[in-house]
């Protein structure tokens, strides 16, 4: 055979550019780092932050609100994924920002491969949310995943890392191999791995129906456990409270946003057909998710643990909105519940950044601030981050009028829509008893007196950032129709 006889077809590179040039970014970044002799890693922290930005504004400028496939119908742009990349770059450079001087203090973990790894760990995301093939979901999650377990074991001197490193490795693993089970099951079914093929052949009829919810049922404890719902949740806590505070803040916050997209790429936008079956599956982890997560939040004294648990029960009640979307074979609820949970995500992205950057803000060398009772006394020692702090726990807690409320407000409407009132009404005992712990915190920080009378020094740009953070959460709750709005018109124009 010549090789003008073999049709091969060259791809669109322009819908991933902005993963090209990461990827390409990244590789120079890393070899660079080899020759940079400067301790603070100065340049590599610039390089970094400039890749970001440059991905930023390359999706930004290619953006043309259209549905676009490459690479043989494996990538999809769209704008649901232009509009979650733009949130996923704008929220690593505030996580790498807060966590640069939390890093310097901790010589052994300022190394140039926190800043390779994050941009390897962003990339997988990137891939994750423009996955239109199983089995680019699955490369992307892989890269995510093995990023982030090299990550979490940065501090090789410390047991605590290494031992959370090694859980998160093993439980993510199975988790892997659990998702794999599950779309080698969807192929025998449907005969393709291509998302949008695998909604045609549904929509036809003729796959075994059997093997089909055996894989439907793999494939959705694989995303249960990278959402980190119930019972798929052991690795939270113990990963959150193990590795260093400055990659729980990536962990806990970028990672939702591609979480979010493959659960639409694979369950919407794939196998929609199905909803009767994987909404019952989401609705039951949901109900766990967000039991189990308030209860056991309770009992910590350790503030990242009591994070840990409450993300379990926020991805529980983000999972309302997917539970919500068709109701008896009737999608017309769809594009108003699939937004409620694109906004709860968003705005917990942006208010759980904040949350460890408090904590990150707290934090000197030696010392983690990482227990409740070191936020004993925040009010006398600085009114202004006791008052960010009290706002973004009012916030998580979904007290008006912070952004975390109307987050709520509208998962509940479209649950109340599709006819579950018994579930708006666990949700709303669930996020009572949740409120208990976060003004916890608020009582620590206002009626405790301080262990530690020091005022808290920071880096000026990181106490600018971390204030517009905070404020950006009381200002998306008093116009939270913007957000909302972005949300539902990014999803109506992507949705096939």
């Amino acid at each position: 055979m010549t090789l003008s006889e073999i049709n091969f077809v060259l791809p669109d590179l322009a819908p991933a550019s902005a993963e090209i040039f990461l990827l390409v970014m990244a590789c120079a970044i890393l070899l660079i780092d080899v020759f940079v002799k400067d301790a603070r890693r100065t340049l590599t922290f610039l390089l970094t932050q400039l890749t970001l930005a440059g991905a930023f504004m390359i999706t930004f400028v290619t953006s043309t609100g259209e549905i676009v496939y490459t690479f043989s119908g494996m990538f999809v742009d769209d704008l649901m994924g232009d509009f979650l990349k733009l949130l996923l770059y704008a929220t690593v450079i505030v996580v790498i920002f807060y966590s640069r001087a939390y890093m310097l203090e901790r010589a052994p973990q300022a190394k140039g491969e926190f800043y390779t790894l994050t941009l390897f760990a962003t990339l997988g995301m990137m891939v994750m949310i423009s996955a239109n093939h199983f089995l680019t979901i699955y490369i992307g999650l892989e890269l995510l995943s093995l990023s982030l377990y090299a990550m979490v074991a940065l501090n090789r001197d410390s047991v605590q890392a290494t031992e959370a490193a090694m859980k998160y490795f093993v439980l993510g693993a199975l988790a892997s191999g659990l998702l794999l089970y599950g779309i080698s099951m969807i192929y025998g079914a449907t005969g393709t791995l291509e998302i949008t093929g695998v909604a045609e052949r549904l929509q036809m009829g003729g796959a075994n129906k059997t093997v089909l919810a055996l894989g439907l049922a793999f494939l959705v404890a694989g995303i249960a456990f990278k959402l980190g719902v119930v019972p798929f949740h052991m690795w939270i806590p113990d990963v959150y409270h193990g590795a260093p505070t400055a990659i729980t803040l990536l962990i806990g916050s970028a990672p939702k946003l591609a979480a979010f997209a493959i659960v639409i790429r694979m369950l919407v936008n794939g196998l929609l057909v199905l909803s009767n079956d994987w909404q019952q599956m989401l609705l039951i982890l949901s109900v766990l998710s967000m039991a189990i997560g308030n209860l056991a939040a309770i009992a910590q004294t350790n503030i990242k643990r009591m994070l840990a648990y409450s993300a379990i029960s926020h991805m529980g009640f983000m999972l309302l909105g997917l539970v919500s979307g068709v109701v008896d074979g009737d999608p017309r609820y769809a594009l108003n519940a699939y937004s409620s949970s694109m906004f709860y995500v968003v705005t917990y992205v942006l208010t759980s950044t904040a949350t460890f950057g408090m904590i990150l803000l707290m934090a000197r060398s030696g010392f983690e601030a990482d227990a409740l009772d070191d936020y004993k006394g925040l009010f006398k020692r600085s009114p202004w981050f006791a008052g960010i702090m009290m706002m973004l726990m009012f916030s998580m807690a979904g007290i008006p009028v912070f952004v975390g409320f109307f987050a709520k407000l509208s998962v509940l409407q479209a649950v109340v829509a599709a006819g579950y009132m018994w579930l708006a009404i666990a949700a709303v005992i669930f996020s009572l008893i949740g409120a208990f712990y976060y003004l916890r915190v608020v009582k620590l920080m206002f009626f405790d007196p301080p262990a530690d009378p020091s005022p808290i020094e920071a880096p000026v740009f990181t106490k600018v950032l971390l204030s517009a953070n905070g404020v950006a959460v009381a200002l998306f709750g008093i116009f939270p129709q913007v957000l909302m709005s972005l949300c539902a018109y990014t999803l109506l124009r992507s949705i096939a």
